[in-house]
């Protein structure tokens, strides 16, 4: 029972989900999450060198 159950919900979920919304949310998600890296990168490297410059 409990595998036909298991397999009855993949076969829906594949059936509901198509393949492009999927890798659109994924790709979306990916996306705003290499942005705020980014820019969070991109600050710690200025804070960084701010810092660095204050001591010379």
């Amino acid at each position: 029972m409990k595998k036909y159950f298991l397999f009855s919900c993949t076969i829906l979920t594949s059936l509901l989900l198509t393949s492009c919304s999927a890798v659109e949310t994924i790709f979306k998600a990916g996306m705003w999450w290499a942005f705020i890296l980014i820019f969070l990168g991109i600050g710690l490297v200025l804070w960084i060198f701010s810092k660095m410059r204050n001591k010379n």
